[in-house]
């Protein structure tokens, strides 16, 4: 089965072909790093990190460039605030940006170009705009003149008139037009700044990415990716600097993935519900943070909540188990993904719901299955699991895993579990259920078989 995706610029799913054949270059706008990344920050991160563990299975090479976003008014403001360098504050949260999303299974992208890394071609593709008569030099200030694009606006599919009407646009006396945007700026003596052909100063947000991915993948990328919420202006005005600049399409195919809220409202400041992952990460194992990410379809909003984490915890530790039983089964080396209705469920737009699905469908035969039949099923679902960045924990360790400090320590828990095992033997039946509910209260489920008792943290 071929890879169909959901193209926003043409309002439909199409079948994926890269523009170089069998390799692929994807674009996803990362952090601006002045703050911890919220839960809505890692929806992309998990979704694209599960089209480029997919695009991995189908193509020998690919590219895949995440940027960090290290100049910026609200750097130059946390920077302030905490009276602090620019570069202590990018520094400290880019390392915990890396920390959080690696908690959450996330493979390192192949390139990470930093913004102020890449000036050079960003004032580069500015002197093009403007010898083409794209930009215009104002107050200090160079600006994209939206104008001299007959199509801008395609992308969101709104016209410039409805777009300029429902979106906040800054009315400076230094813009020809209200919806232009600025290229480069000038930069205060105590902010950062660089030379420029038109005096000290720094790059404009959307610059940055039309510039990095010029300089780190060519002109024209297969896969641009982010949050919905950049689709306009930010998406709309790179399409609109590359490719006034340099022709051609810029981006064949741009997906973007739909809000988080937070128990059924829009998160944010104002309401005082935005969730950090490190934060949420203090109570909630990474993975379990990942499959609630992953349990929507990544173009349909997700209400995030403690009921979804819950689930989540709840379907893992239930996988997980499944794979205990089978710890010591071999696994089935000739396993081909080619046909597997998981395989095939991600290959049509990355539709992570179905996959799981039939996780839960193949945990299932397994419970079933034969001696003979147990190596292929198990290994079906490792590799399942490995496309969705889960299941890879030894099925042990999760099952006795925690990430709080306030829990039964495994080794009282044993201790425990083998004091009712004697209870058992003596028949006193009723200290040995004293201690299942005892360990129950704590958290922790008892799994009684002929083999022996094993327990795992978690609720039934």
């Amino acid at each position: 089965m071929s890879l169909s995706l959901y193209n926003t610029l043409s309002g439909k799913k199409e079948p994926f072909v890269p523009l170089v054949d069998d390799q692929v270059t994807m674009y996803v706008c990362g952090p601006t790093v002045y703050n911890l990344a919220h839960i809505g920050n890692a929806r992309p991160v998990v979704v694209f990190d599960t089209l480029f563990r997919v695009l991995q299975t189908a193509y020998s090479k690919v590219t895949y460039a995440r940027n960090i976003t290290d100049v910026d008014d609200k750097i130059i403001a946390a920077a302030r605030e905490g009276q602090r360098s620019i570069e202590a504050v990018t520094e400290e949260f880019t390392a915990k940006f890396r920390e959080d999303m690696a908690q959450l299974n996330a493979l390192p992208p192949t390139l990470e170009p930093h913004a102020t890394h890449n000036i050079e071609p960003m004032i580069a593709l500015t002197q093009t705009l403007i010898e083409k008569g794209h930009a215009y030099e104002s107050q200090g200030h160079v600006l994209f003149s939206v104008e001299s694009m007959a199509d801008y606006g395609a992308l969101s599919g709104r016209s410039l008139e409805d777009m300029l009407a429902g979106a906040r646009v800054e009315v400076a006396d230094y813009k020809r037009y209200p919806g232009d945007f600025v290229l480069w700026k000038p930069a205060a003596a105590e902010d950062p700044g660089w030379d420029s052909p038109w005096g000290r100063g720094r790059p404009g947000w959307h610059l940055e990415c039309s510039a990095m991915i010029r300089e780190h993948l060519g002109e024209t990328i297969d896969i641009h990716g982010g949050g919905r919420d950049l689709i306009f202006p930010h998406h709309e005005n790179e399409i609109a600097q590359s490719r006034c600049a340099h022709g051609g399409d810029y981006v064949r195919y741009w997906l973007h993935n739909a809000y988080v809220d937070i128990d059924g409202e829009k998160m944010s400041k104002s309401l005082g519900n935005v969730r950090s992952v490190r934060d949420l990460l203090g109570r909630y194992r990474g993975e379990v943070l990942r499959f609630a990410l992953l349990s929507a379809h990544y173009r349909s909003p997700l209400n995030f909540s403690a009921e979804l984490l819950e689930q989540a915890e709840s379907t893992l530790g239930s996988l997980y188990s499944t794979l205990r039983e089978v710890q010591d089964v071999e696994l089935d080396t000739a396993i081909s993904l080619e046909g597997e209705p998981f395989y095939e469920a991600l290959m049509d737009d990355l539709n992570t719901p179905q996959a799981i699905a039939e996780i839960h469908a193949m945990a299932k035969q397994l419970h079933k299955a034969g001696e003979s039949e147990r190596p292929a099923l198990k290994a079906r679902i490792l590799a399942a699991g490995n496309l969705l960045g889960v299941l890879g924990e030894d099925p042990e360790t999760w099952m006795h895993g925690s990430v709080s400090d306030d829990v039964m320590a495994a080794e009282q828990i044993e201790t425990l579990i083998a004091e009712r095992q004697q209870a058992k033997l003596d028949k006193n039946y009723d200290r040995a259920d004293q201690i299942r509910q005892q360990l129950l209260a704590e958290g922790v489920v008892l799994e009684d078989s002929r083999e022996g008792t094993q327990w795992r943290r978690g609720s039934d």
